[in-house]
């Protein structure tokens, strides 16, 4: 499917994802995954694909004044719908960008978090290789999502002709992708309650 097919698809979706969310599930979840995660207070997190705003919210909750998020999705329109939950919260930049191409310094942020996005890159080899150059040494990746690959994948083959085919593949499949983007893999967790890939960049 085209980029286009896909742009579009997504402008239409972020006027009503929230609507399809169970938000008070969707806030505990996150807020259990990034004390998990043992985000500090001052950290600098990237949003990858941030959507509405959901994990930037939650982000925000639990970093302190020193803390930042930058937060990018491809979409506008899911954009402005994120940039109106937190309009004037100093500590969130919001950008419209590309994960094969982000306008970002090599090793800037100490976590990259991938939420519910992964299964959409055209190229994951590719995105991988530029979040692994934006994180700096040290720093943690997280590919994320609340739900198993199972329940993930039935979404997507039902929905619209624009993601049936943007498949989450096993953890151990994205696990060597990250090793190949020089990242180390810490954990995979691929079962029936949720799914988890976290590497560290141990060199810069």
């Amino acid at each position: 499917m085209s980029r286009p097919d896909k742009h579009a698809f997504f402008a239409e979706l972020a006027a009503v994802w929230d609507a399809h969310q169970d938000a008070t599930a969707l806030a505990s979840g996150l807020a259990r995954g990034l004390e998990e995660f043992d985000i500090g207070p001052d950290e600098v997190v990237l949003d990858v694909g941030c959507g509405t705003g959901n994990l930037s919210a939650a982000l925000l909750a639990r970093l302190g004044r020193h803390g930042r998020v930058v937060a990018f999705d491809f979409a506008p329109a899911m954009l402005e719908v994120a940039r109106a939950k937190n309009p004037d919260d100093f500590r969130v930049r919001w950008l419209e960008a590309d994960a094969e191409r982000l306008p970002l310094a090599t090793g800037s942020f100490d976590r990259v978090v991938c939420f519910s996005v992964w299964p959409h890159f055209d190229a994951p080899a590719a995105a991988a290789l530029e979040l692994a150059r934006v994180l700096r040494t040290g720093g943690h990746l997280h590919v994320w999502h609340l739900a198993s690959r199972a329940r993930i994948n039935a979404i997507h083959a039902a929905a619209s002709r624009a993601v049936q085919h943007d498949l989450l593949a096993p953890g151990s499949e994205v696990a060597v992708v990250l090793e190949a983007a020089g990242l180390s893999v810490v954990q995979v967790v691929d079962d029936h309650d949720r799914y988890l890939v976290s590497a560290v960049k141990r060199t810069g």
